[in-house]
């Protein structure tokens, strides 16, 4: 929108005033070259679908990443850049320690004076419409390239990244496990421009099944499962105020069927209070975050501790990790979202012994205290061992998994998890290129005649040969591709 128009909605000098601290974080960034990815880098990827919200896609992830990893999608605030994200968050030193890609949608002031993700636009905001859209264009490419676990996408968002975050969940609760909102609003609070000052700064007084209503009624006929969602909320935050935090509490403890009395509260650093509230299994499915004295921004708390990330500036404030927790709260740790609450530390030593096709065996030191072993593989739970070595059996061949196991008291107490081993399977798996048909030309995987394209080895027609058609090519064995884009 038009500078004008965005100063109009905020009349009053207090807003005008608070706009600022909304505006999350200018930095000034050099645009990456458009490239494919590299591990170990930020890069763009310059096509990934129609891209009907008119986003750029940049991706991070780690060197060797399985297949079978999990994806997190991290949007930054207003006025902020992907790679301004990327550097600040905390969230490329857990994508590295255990194992998962990280994609990062841009917005620009051509579709915002201010770049904000439009969570108000019922026209932007919208399962299967406008920016919403895009983002799950950039979910299915990276899906595709990395071989991302489908069951483990979950995703992240500062200010008006949190409102876009809340939106995305209720839009596709079917695509995402997880989400992490960060002084953001809850779903579908405005659906136009005008009405989203209210959002911001006013209590909506709305009881916690009519905000879950917004959510049900985001894709109406689903039923479950839910996204478990985490909220980050600064008490002394005058611009996306406290009740806000509240509100998503609301909304999504309603949306999973359950009550809004915490089933558990504890203190953490950074003058961070946590409260839990479970599902009937007794596993958390949201969980608020309190960060006492904290004004608008991303809580970070930069350091080298297991339990520090981040690094400080413009609403990036330094009060505790926000990353580190939610990440332990999705279970990207290997804890499978449990949570470790356990008191027992990380077993060490972890190490593969051995593997064949379809199996992997894993030994490590033994935890005083520990009454068995939980196994994890890509993050969820495999299996348990009284002792310390395990064989995982029925995987795949020629693939790679990651590994990490946690110490069990005798109450059933899950402890902290190990750092993560990659395992690979002998013998060769195909593999996989999405991209579109000119890229795969000219990568000599398919070839064109008469303005078509066809896949080299099975001939298979492509479609015409351009820039605007994607496809995935299985290659089943050398120079040999067939058309995969069901699933590879």
């Amino acid at each position: 929108m038009h500078r004008s128009t965005w100063r109009r909605f905020f009349r009053r000098t207090a807003l005008a005033a608070a706009v600022g601290a909304f505006i999350a974080g200018l930095t000034v960034v050099t645009p990456l070259a458009p490239s494919a990815a590299a591990a170990g880098t930020l890069q763009q990827v310059t096509s990934f679908g129609s891209n009907p919200g008119n986003l750029a896609m940049y991706e991070y992830a780690p060197s060797n990443l399985p297949a079978g990893a999990p994806l997190v999608v991290a949007l930054h605030g207003c006025t902020q850049s992907a790679s301004d994200y990327h550097a600040n968050s905390g969230w490329q030193k857990f994508a590295d320690q255990w194992g998962f890609a990280v994609v990062y949608p841009q917005t620009s002031s051509a579709n915002n004076s201010l770049s904000c993700f439009s969570w108000f636009d019922s026209t932007k905001d919208t399962r299967g419409r406008g920016e919403a859209a895009s983002v799950m264009q950039m979910v299915d490419t990276a899906v595709a390239q990395y071989g991302s676990d489908r069951g483990r996408i979950f995703v992240t968002g500062l200010s008006a990244g949190g409102g876009m975050t809340a939106d995305l969940l209720a839009d596709y609760p079917d695509v995402f496990a997880g989400g992490s909102v960060d002084s953001g609003i809850p779903a579908q609070c405005a659906t136009t421009q005008s009405a989203a000052s209210g959002c911001q700064y006013s209590n909506q007084n709305l009881t916690p099944k009519a905000w879950g209503d917004k959510v049900r009624n985001s894709d109406p006929g689903y039923s479950g499962p839910w996204p478990r969602v985490a909220i980050w909320q600064g008490s002394s935050d005058t611009t996306v105020t406290p009740v806000n935090g509240t509100e998503l509490r609301d909304q999504w403890t309603d949306v999973w069927g359950i009550g809004q009395t915490a089933s558990s509260t504890q203190n953490l650093t950074g003058g961070t209070t946590e409260s839990i509230y479970n599902d009937s299994a007794g596993k958390p499915a949201v969980a608020l975050f309190s960060v006492s004295g904290m004004a608008h921004g991303l809580a970070v708390n930069p350091g080298s501790g297991a339990d520090q990330c981040g690094t400080t500036g413009t609403y990036y404030l330094n009060y505790i990790c926000s990353s580190y927790h939610t990440a332990k709260f999705w279970g990207l740790d290997g804890s499978g979202g449990q949570g470790g609450t356990g008191s027992l530390p990380s077993p060490s030593g972890l190490t593969v012994t051995g593997t064949t096709d379809t199996s992997a065996s894993l030994s490590w030191s033994s935890v005083s205290g520990a009454a068995s072993y939980n196994v994890y593989r890509n993050g969820t739970k495999t299996g348990s061992a009284t002792g310390t070595t395990y064989t995982d059996t029925g995987l795949t061949v020629g693939t790679s998994y990651s590994y990490t196991v946690a110490a069990v008291d005798s109450s059933g107490a899950v402890g902290t998890s190990s750092a993560s081993v990659t395992a690979t399977t002998t013998g060769s798996a195909p593999k996989c290129y999405t991209d579109n048909n000119y890229n795969q030309v000219v990568a000599g995987r398919a070839h064109q005649s008469g303005g078509y394209t066809y896949a080299n080895g099975s001939n298979q027609n492509m479609g015409l040969y351009n820039v605007a058609i994607t496809h995935t090519l299985k290659e089943t064995s050398t120079g040999y591709f067939v058309i995969a884009d069901s699933g590879c």
